[in-house]
């Protein structure tokens, strides 16, 4: 992930947060709607951040253990000597 990459994916969330936040401040509904509107917008905004995580880890878990079985193939194969009478 470049630099770049990360400033964009800031400022585009960033952006659309303050247009959606600007539209329930300015639709014509009482308080009590706008502060549902804006409790909606806040859950689905954490929740966005828990799952992105969620899938981050799981990635994550799943490369590491890609790589353990990896190593250990890799080990069993260097250590295994097919002209070994044992092998035979």
């Amino acid at each position: 992930m470049t630099a770049a990459f990360f400033v964009q994916a800031v400022l585009s969330f960033g952006l659309s947060l303050l247009a959606v936040a600007l539209g329930v401040a300015y639709m014509p509904m009482g308080p009590w709607e706008r502060g549902f509107l804006a409790l909606g917008v806040l859950f689905l905004v954490s929740s966005t951040f828990t799952l992105a995580k969620c899938v981050r880890d799981r990635q994550e878990m799943q490369e590491m253990t890609s790589r353990v079985d990896k190593a250990r193939l890799d080990k069993l194969i260097t250590e295994h000597d097919p002209f070994d009478p044992k092998n035979l």
